[in-house]
């Protein structure tokens, strides 16, 4: 791993690549939203750091059809990331790029509810699963700012994490309650 915590030797993810990882889900029919620090880029509409992975919120029903579509851009399962089945599922290209997916049920109340390993659970309200966004000028569906600052909780940050988070408080507080250090 290297000091931003991403695997060590692999190549960057560029919105060409988040773009195309899109389009073969969207062909395949699989609902995403883009969580994670594309989530954050998508958010602002701008590229604000490199990355090596794409965190995707899909249903559970459509983690099958999303890895084989992403099997036709030479995304595969990575047997050496630990089993994270239901919540996570991660599939990873020879050059190291990666999708991390995040795996939900949508509860029919039109939230989804991600079930964790330890036997708990997290929610992802629907209203803040429609947030607007853009990556390398298309519009995506990302998750909200808020809900991204509720996930980066409960965690030791990593400089990613820290470059994120300065940013999504930018964007969920108001110019005149934002704190000076």
């Amino acid at each position: 791993m290297d000091d931003a915590g991403q695997p060590d030797g692999g190549e960057e993810m560029t919105p060409d690549d988040v773009l195309a990882v899109l389009a073969a889900l969207d062909a395949a029919g699989v609902r995403v939203v883009v969580d994670g620090g594309w989530g954050v880029d998508a958010l602002l509409a701008a590229q604000t750091r490199p990355h090596r992975d794409l965190d995707l919120v899909v249903a559970g029903d459509d983690v099958p059809r999303a890895a084989a579509a992403l099997a036709s851009l030479g995304y595969r399962h990575d047997p050496h990331v630990r089993p994270g089945l239901p919540a996570r599922h991660v599939l990873r290209a020879a050059d190291g790029r990666q999708v991390d997916v995040h795996v939900v049920r949508p509860d029919g109340r039109g939230d989804w509810r991600q079930d964790l390993d330890d036997g708990s659970f997290g929610v992802y309200p629907g209203a803040e699963l429609r947030a607007g966004g853009a990556i390398g000028g298309r519009p995506v569906r990302c998750i909200s700012g808020a809900l991204q600052l509720r996930h980066h909780q409960g965690y030791d940050p990593l400089d990613h994490d820290r470059h994120d988070l300065a940013l999504l408080e930018g964007l969920t507080t108001p110019p005149g309650a934002r704190h000076s250090s």
